[in-house]
């Protein structure tokens, strides 16, 4: 029996569950990825670290006596040719939950079917996979706190290890795999992309204590997240390993809890896939008309308002910014700016090396207040989010150079000190001052 392995966001051999059955019942597996130029297109910073997510696939496949085939253009029709080439009898996916990857499913069992060649889809993106837990009248959970009481309730997947062998067929062609370099980057501060250096963090990071996590998260000063998601992202470690790892027998500590609300978001993108674009809650909008040079500013970390622009510039240096940040900066250009929550979710998508779809509109309609949020809320004040968790400005003088000098309470409020303003060439607050 031959089969392909279609990989997408899973791109790891440890605790993958397709690539576990595929050499559990097969002789010969191909290992497949389609590089999709309009995916490729929308993220330099992300088109960088999938490059160098497929090259380490691919020793760690060589390491099992496999190799990585590489094709490009349409993901469904290159699967379904290659199977059909290679007279294979199935093709194993993992599911996703966009509507581009259920698109993707959808054609290719329509391309299989002609072919006689099954299409067989495995768990593996997700701790609790979409739909496996729902309230008793509705497909999908609207209010996090029931829904984890039941995430945490769900049993979980065991983790698979690696395959010891991976035999893929020698007469085919492997296709040629991306070369990083030849992608050009937004951001200057990378980390790598790959399994190894996803396991390597993890290692890290359960290491320096994941107890500390649920008190440092917010410190933005602290650098102290995992930064893990944009491996798990791209699959190169899975949620339901890293929860297993990371949180142990304790199924009630905060960095579970933000694998929860991955879920959450991914079981609401199931349900509502037109979320990435429109309103979840319309009636909760405020008309809003995107200014460009408001918007242009905040892109570019030149609000003048020291924690905002802090964020932003971390953003265009390293394609990443922790959560608080993003709420932070979220907050200010929807609800203090008044611009549509969309434009912001356009630009982040560009530039975040995670840049889920899931997280990334559940999370700007949360602040924007069309989500899923019990109550529209009100607007984050940024220099109180600042008092609260940069204190001591090093946060802001870490990714705002103009102000690494300013070593007082003017570092939160430069706007106070005209000649301060003068003196660094930062600018005034875009939307005036903020008390």
């Amino acid at each position: 029996m031959r089969v392909v392995v279609l990989f997408t966001r899973d791109l790891r051999v440890h605790d993958h569950p397709a690539l576990w059955e595929a050499t559990r019942v097969a002789d010969e597996v191909v290992p497949l990825f389609v590089l999709d130029p309009l995916l490729l297109a929308r993220s330099p910073n992300r088109g960088r670290f999938l490059a160098q997510c497929l090259i380490d696939l691919d020793r760690s496949l060589a390491s099992r006596g496999g190799r990585l085939v590489v094709r490009e253009g349409d993901p469904a029709a290159q699967a379904a040719a290659l199977a059909g080439a290679y007279g294979c009898d199935a093709v194993f996916v993992t599911e996703d939950v966009s509507a581009t990857a259920r698109a993707r499913e959808r054609r290719l069992r329509e391309a299989l079917a002609p072919l006689g060649v099954e299409l067989r889809t495995c768990p593996g993106n997700a701790v609790v996979e979409a739909g496996a837990v729902h309230p008793s009248e509705r497909t999908t959970y609207r209010v996090f706190t029931p829904y984890l009481r039941a995430w945490r309730a769900h049993p979980r997947r065991t983790v698979l290890p690696a395959p010891r062998a991976v035999r893929t067929p020698v007469d085919v062609e492997p296709g040629r795999l991306p070369h990083p370099a030849a992608i050009a980057p937004t951001a200057t501060d990378l980390p790598p992309g790959g399994e190894g250096p996803a396991r390597r963090r993890l290692r890290r990071f359960v290491a320096d204590g994941t107890g500390r996590y649920g008190d440092l998260r917010n410190d933005l000063a602290a650098d102290a997240t995992s930064r893990l998601s944009p491996y798990l992202r791209f699959g190169c470690i899975s949620a339901t390993e890293a929860a297993a790892i990371g949180g142990g027998a304790d199924r009630s500590g905060e960095w579970i809890r933000q694998l929860a609300w991955r879920d959450f978001f991914r079981q609401l993108l199931h349900a509502h896939p037109w979320m990435v674009a429109r309103d979840l809650r319309p009636h909760r909008a405020v008309r809003t008309v995107a200014d460009d040079r408001l918007l242009d500013a905040w892109a570019q970390g030149r609000t003048g308002v020291p924690i905002v622009d802090a964020g932003m510039r971390q953003l265009l240096h390293e394609g990443w910014m922790p959560n608080r940040a993003r709420l932070i900066t979220a907050s200010y250009l929807t609800r203090t700016l008044g611009v549509p929550w969309q434009e912001g979710l356009r630009i982040f998508d560009r530039h975040l090396l995670d840049g889920d779809p899931a997280n990334n509109a559940g999370n700007w309609q949360w602040v924007a207040g069309t989500g899923v949020a019990p109550r529209r809320g009100a607007a984050l004040n940024p220099v109180r989010q600042a008092q609260r968790f940069d204190p001591r400005g090093d946060y802001v003088r870490r990714h705002v150079p103009e102000l690494a000098h300013v070593h007082d309470a003017r570092i939160l409020r430069p706007w106070v000190d005209a000649d301060l303003l003068a003196a660094t060439g930062y600018p005034a607050p875009a939307a005036g001052p903020i008390t």
